[in-house]
């Protein structure tokens, strides 16, 4: 273990920052070389804007490039890559474990003074001679607190928006990054077959989450026996709870005739993905299999749209039309699809790839996107409830591989009770 800090007899005389290499750095995500290749276009983007550094602060750019996810808990984190370094800035509470988990250095502050973070940050690029001239951060998470902040910090520096270009970056996946991917959905298959094999009438909503939620973490410690056990989840919803697509399960119990809505979702260090299907407890109304198959309808032609040169705005304006013709496009209720790789529901998402019509991004082979049509039927008319499936593809020089492989629609998903 390596501590670089001097004894103290009181608060006042403590280190404000340490150096704090406890144990061995642990096997990472992925490989040497592919952080390098991700830093190396990183370092391309500082060179473009002609950026002396940058200090990353978010959760998804963070983890990036350094592998490492933080836990926030009212702490700031950071990631400051210069044109030869890059060190990542922790708090003391988490002790040598962001070290262990992250490529490149560490940077420890304390707590002893309020602005230890922002000193950290600044010593990082103290310690390598670099003078802030033009510093790089992310515009679209950095709170105006944190701007004052690091503004007073770099004193006569402009702050340079990179968020963009690195969301730009990100879009495109790497094999070890489709890999992992790959068993992301391979997982999330594994979740929905435990949950499907545990309705029935009288369970729970949450005690069907738990089952799925249990069956892919075993599943990610199974296949990645190095990466931390965190922010696996699943979204069970049945009746009303299924308008809407982010629903957390409750305590309702399961009735014959239940609209159901199935969402899995494993984390694998950070690499969010999804299976989302509509299911019915017993025989679904006649209203209710003719929405089901509508949206079914809209999803195979999804499907079908996403490959190579296709613009994301032009399949949202296809798959309207199949809702217009049915005079269902005022049910929909959010775009068709997304970018996946690190993103969570309490982190970022590549919003530059999203299938919807206010985006012009062009899909490229390594990109990685959704397939998730919804419409939302008001409790009261026939067929009330939500209608969604969902499904992963990787977009290839010919074409898009589906990597979800559970069945989707009535002649899968229709539970006997």
């Amino acid at each position: 273990m390596t501590v670089t800090n001097t004894p103290a007899t009181s608060v006042s005389e403590l280190e404000r920052l340490k150096v704090l290499h406890n144990g061995s750095k642990i096997p990472l995500t992925f490989s040497d070389a592919e952080f390098e290749r991700r830093l190396a276009g990183l370092r391309q983007i500082m060179a473009a804007k002609e950026l002396d550094a940058v200090v990353l602060t978010s959760y998804h750019n963070i983890k990036y490039y350094s592998d490492f996810l933080f836990t926030y808990f009212g702490r700031s984190y950071a990631l400051v890559v210069t044109p030869d370094e890059q060190v990542t800035v922790t708090a003391n509470i988490d002790a040598g474990m962001p070290w262990r988990r992250s490529y490149g250095e560490n940077l420890v502050y304390t707590d002893w003074r309020r602005d230890n973070y922002q000193h950290a940050v600044g010593e990082v690029l103290r310690q390598r001679g670099i003078r802030a001239r033009r510093i790089g951060i992310e515009f679209d998470t950095v709170s105006l607190d944190t701007h004052q902040k690091l503004q007073a910090l770099f004193d006569g520096a402009e702050l340079v928006d990179v968020a963009q270009d690195a969301m730009r970056q990100r879009m495109i996946k790497s094999a070890e990054e489709i890999e992992v991917i790959k068993h992301g959905a391979r997982i999330g298959d594994l979740g929905g077959e435990a949950i499907k094999a545990a309705l029935r009438e009288g369970i729970s909503e949450y005690e069907v989450a738990l089952i799925g939620t249990e069956a892919m973490t075993h599943e990610i410690a199974r296949t990645f026996p190095d990466s931390e056990i965190r922010d696996t989840w699943v979204w069970f919803q049945s009746g009303i709870n299924t308008d809407g697509a982010h629903n957390w399960s409750t305590t309702r119990k399961l009735r014959k005739g239940d609209i159901l809505s199935l969402n899995c979702f494993p984390m694998t260090s950070g690499y969010y993905t999804a299976l989302e299907r509509t299911m019915f407890l017993g025989e679904p109304d006649a209203r209710s299999l003719e929405l089901w198959n509508i949206n079914v309808e809209v999803h195979r032609r999804g499907l079908e749209l996403i490959k190579p040169g296709a613009v994301c705005k032009d399949i949202a304006a296809e798959l309207n039309e199949i809702y217009v013709g049915y005079g269902l496009l005022p049910n929909r209720t959010f775009g068709y699809g997304h970018s996946f790789g690190v993103l969570s529901h309490y982190y970022g998402r590549e919003a530059g790839l999203e299938l919807r019509e206010d985006i012009d991004t062009v899909l490229e082979p390594g990109m990685v996107v959704s397939m998730e049509p919804m419409i939302t039927v008001p409790e009261g008319q026939p067929g009330a409830g939500g209608y969604r499936e969902h499904d992963i593809l990787v977009v290839g020089e010919d074409g898009a591989e589906n990597i979800t492989k559970f069945g989707f629609g009535p002649e899968h998903n229709i539970i006997p009770c």
